[in-house]
């Protein structure tokens, strides 16, 4: 069968790599599920990398190249992709598969998802991150922040379930009043039902994920995968086994969290405490 096909436009880099990859795979008479074996990658990364939807990592392009032969050449792509995504090089790969996903479950310890960020808060959270943003380099970053969320105005889009610890909604982040929207936006998005969400109170006391940032995803025709992320860093996560354990780790916290309802209703109960805090 002809793999020619009839190009619409330029390329995006990604799409160059892995139109690539695609073809000095299939010139190493490879499958798939072959390279992947031997770079140590599941054979849906690998469809991911030849479709332009992920990013490899720089040790996957190492482990490509010592495969195929190719004598640093996709080690010197990887690199030249640095700097063509919107966000962190940690981040990209999970920006890329929110749109793809089916469902996406997430669990805060001390931030509003980015997903369900309103623009007050994510500025507030971006420039607490870098203090030193020229003005056109933080309204860029929040643009892009806020951007993730237009999948939630698509009827077809993923299922979302956000799960926040309590510690999400008391910490104060941009002052009262931009703590008051934030809040507001979530119960909307959860009284529309286009959002699932549950708070675990501070009264659970310890649970499995307290101690960080989680988010799962599921695909119509691939594996989930996971994500976990710390400061300037993320780690998303493709084997079986250990997504299994992200799994086991979230529908724990889910246990130990409260019910929709109440969580909304506890939601607006703080939002009325930050409006009355905002008042003169």
């Amino acid at each position: 069968m002809s793999h020619s096909v009839e190009r619409q436009g330029p390329q995006s880099p990604k799409q160059f790599f892995g139109e690539e990859l695609r073809r000095r795979r299939e010139a190493a008479g490879l499958t798939q599920c072959a390279l992947g074996e031997q770079v140590v990658c599941s054979p849906s990364l690998i469809a991911h990398f030849e479709a332009g939807r992920r990013k490899p990592r720089l040790e996957d392009a190492q482990r490509l190249d010592a495969v195929l032969g190719t004598d640093g050449f996709f080690v010197r792509l990887r690199r030249a992709l640095d700097g063509t995504s919107q966000f962190a090089d940690h981040f990209a790969p999970v920006a890329d598969l929110e749109p793809l996903a089916t469902a996406i479950e997430t669990y805060a310890a001390t931030l509003v998802p980015g997903i369900l960020q309103t623009e007050a808060y994510a500025r507030a959270v971006l420039r607490a991150g870098q203090p030193n943003y020229t003005t056109e380099e933080l309204d860029r970053r929040v643009v892009n922040r806020l951007e993730r969320a237009h999948i939630l105005k698509d009827p077809g889009s993923p299922m979302v379930w956000a799960i926040l610890n309590e510690n999400v909604i008391r910490a104060v982040v941009g002052g009262p009043a931009a703590m008051a929207d934030q809040l507001r936006h979530i119960v909307a998005l959860g009284r529309s039902g286009r959002v699932l969400v549950q708070v675990v109170p501070h009264s659970a006391g310890a649970h499995a994920t307290m101690g960080g940032m989680l988010t799962l995803m599921g695909f119509a025709d691939a594996p989930d995968v996971a994500y976990t992320e710390g400061v300037y860093s993320g780690e998303l996560i493709d084997d079986p086994a250990r997504v299994a354990q992200c799994r086991r780790s979230y529908d724990l916290a889910r246990a130990a969290a409260l019910a929709p309802d109440a969580s909304l209703d506890l939601l607006e109960s703080v939002a009325e405490e930050y409006e009355s805090d905002h008042r003169p």
